[in-house]
């Protein structure tokens, strides 16, 4: 076998790497913005592989992969299954689940909620059996996992390249629900499901608990070069409690104007909550709770102008109406609920989160409404 460099060619959908004594750590959040977060799970969550791959021409029968692949563990649950998907000219070839390795162990009943490390051995993967011949192989990195990469190889007289470019380009800036972290396989995510589906080079920011408008988040969607960027916002700022609609209002612009300064001629599609469940009609914070996701009854937040998934859909709305109305028709609005609403409320997990069944419908009809962005409908 041979070592393949991991450039940027090879390993797609990364913001920032950075090379340590134990291999390429890899993040879906800019370098300069660690440290600037008072809440580590944003770091955390960033450093998880959602949307990540290898991506690689070659006419190789073997492909090797030695890393480091942190799991999620809540305290008083088990370790979430980690994935890797495998495909071949587009098909999916293995699934490869594993169950060694580090573990991210999060501790809700702190605040911020707490986050250390267990030692855990080096995953190594190897897929055999490939079909002969030249051949996309496509290497989807587990969602929800923490990945530093050690080593990357095929046969040694193999040929490899970076596919040949052409492709069209999408950020997606999100939640949990874009995340995906409850999908069974990284593939399984809705934005995966969207990008394989119309042959996007996706960059996957969802950012579980996290999507909270950060400025630092909005510079990296302005100094990118997508063809097309979607934002899934508000139920974080609804579960955290983190703005009133007072403070909301002006952040979203804020969020807007960073992109549009640098992007001004790009298609940017605002998605609403989808069905909120248990925070529908509830102001934040949620807890996790026995039941599931928990909202605090606070009657009197709601006159105080604490926002809901509902209130904060109809605040979306009206904020892309008058920025439409000023001049940008490049700019969309998509309600939530179009891709889960009510009626699919059996597929919330914990009364907010989709399952892996949730995940695959929201993919199926996210993919038009992407598609029509693309074609500029």
């Amino acid at each position: 076998m041979r070592n393949l460099d991991p450039t940027d060619d090879l390993v797609r959908g990364v913001v920032s790497r950075a090379r340590t004594s134990e291999g390429l750590r890899l993040s879906r959040l800019p370098a300069a913005a660690e440290g600037r977060d008072p809440d580590p799970q944003l770091v955390l969550t960033a450093s998880m592989a959602a949307g990540m791959r290898v991506r690689v021409d070659s006419d190789t029968r073997a492909l090797e992969l030695e890393v480091e692949a942190a799991g999620l563990r809540y305290v008083g649950g088990e370790r979430r299954r980690v994935a890797f998907d495998l495909f071949v000219d587009d098909r999916l070839f293995e699934r490869r689940v594993v169950s060694e390795g580090p573990t991210l162990l999060v501790d809700f009943g702190s605040s911020p909620p707490g986050v250390t490390q267990e030692a855990g051995p080096t995953t190594r993967l190897r897929f055999e059996g490939l079909p002969p011949g030249p051949k996309r192989l496509e290497l989807w990195l587990p969602q929800n996992a923490a990945i530093t990469l050690k080593a990357l190889r095929i046969d040694a007289e193999a040929t490899a390249s970076p596919p040949s470019p052409g492709r069209r380009s999408w950020l997606h800036y999100g939640s949990s629900i874009s995340h995906g972290k409850e999908a069974d396989g990284p593939s399984d995510c809705w934005p995966a499901i969207v990008a394989r589906a119309l042959d996007l080079d996706l960059t996957s920011l969802g950012y579980s608990g996290n999507c909270l408008l950060e400025g630092f988040v909005a510079q990296a969607l302005a100094r990118s070069d997508a063809d097309i960027l979607t934002l899934e916002i508000g139920v974080n700022v609804v579960s955290s409690d983190a703005m009133r609609e007072r403070a909301f209002i002006p952040a979203v612009h804020t969020f807007l104007d960073i992109i549009r300064d640098a992007r001004p001629d790009v298609p940017i599609l605002v998605i609403s909550p989808l069905y909120a469940g248990v925070l529908e009609n509830h102001p934040g914070p949620a807890r996790r709770g026995a039941r599931g996701i928990e909202a605090v009854s606070r009657p009197a937040g709601l006159a105080e102008g604490a926002l809901t998934g509902a209130s904060t859909r109809h605040v979306l709305e009206g904020l892309v109406e008058r920025r439409r109305a000023g001049g940008d028709r490049r700019l969309h609005y998509r309600d939530g609920r179009a891709l889960l609403g009510q009626a699919d409320a059996g597929l919330l997990v914990d009364g907010l989160h989709p399952s892996d069944i949730g995940q695959k419908l929201i993919g199926r009809r996210a993919t038009p409404i992407v598609d029509r962005l693309l074609s500029g409908d």
